[in-house]
């Protein structure tokens, strides 16, 4: 599994770079601005530059609603500005069919300019909530429009998290559908040390995190510390390699 953690700024990107060797992605977000609010190109710019050339730099485009050319344009800026990682939630989208359309805009817009960029197409958990689509029509959405990933996390930020909208058994669903249609399955929303024994065991590609690296659990008043991200990350290796030894024995 590969672990993303998100820092809001700069100064957080300093801390990530200061715990490099125990994350594989920095992943550029808002919070303010929503559950996959999207930064400034001035700031992807500057954290680009402030963590480890050889780690991957992600950018969130935003929570978007159904505007296709609008989306491109955002998603080719942050490929601009030094994301290889390209992250769009759907927020208002509420068929596959406009999401397909979106993010078909969005691979062409980002690969175009970077061929070897990295697209996922990104829904909510709690689509119940927004309605938006439905979790486990991600793949396939992610398969139509050429993308190269689908990712699960949680639009309301009000203390729930991704199990608590879609259980271990559906998001395992979500995994192997991704699998099966030759794409990286990564999941997010409040994810804590304790369900990483699950996201290991349903093969997930890429765990995102903030709360459970920042002080005290709380992603927004809270600062993301390195000594928490090496210890975030010693859990995960543990079940990973227990899951894998498992697997080895059965």
């Amino acid at each position: 599994m590969l672990l993303l953690i998100s820092p809001d700024s700069v100064e957080e990107a300093l801390e990530c770079a200061k715990a490099a060797e125990h994350l594989d992605i920095v992943d550029v977000k808002k919070p303010d601005e929503g559950s996959l609010g999207a930064n400034f190109p001035w700031v992807i710019r500057a954290i680009r530059d402030a963590v480890p050339a050889d780690k991957p730099v992600s950018a969130t485009v935003g929570d978007v609603p159904y505007k296709p050319g609008t989306v491109a344009q955002a998603a080719l800026g942050a490929a601009v500005s030094g994301a290889t990682y390209i992250k769009v939630g759907l927020y208002g989208c509420t068929t596959p069919e406009q999401a397909v359309d979106v993010m078909r805009g969005v691979v062409r817009a980002v690969k175009d300019h970077r061929p070897d960029a990295f697209v996922v197409a990104s829904g909510y958990a709690d689509a119940h909530r927004i309605g938006c689509v439905n979790p486990l029509a991600l793949p396939d959405i992610a398969r139509r429009s050429g993308s190269d990933g689908a990712m699960l996390d949680t639009a309301v930020k009000d203390g729930t998290r991704l199990f608590d909208h879609t259980p271990p058994d559906v998001c395992a669903e979500f995994v192997r559908l991704a699998h099966e249609a030759g794409l990286l399955a990564a999941l997010a929303g409040s994810v804590k040390a304790g369900d990483l024994g699950e996201l290991a065991r349903m093969r997930t590609d890429i765990v995102g995190v903030r709360g459970a690296v920042c002080e005290g659990g709380d992603r927004d008043a809270g600062r993301i510390r390195p000594e928490l991200v090496a210890a975030f990350r010693a859990e995960m290796s543990r079940h990973v390699r227990e899951h894998s030894a498992a697997v080895a024995a059965s």
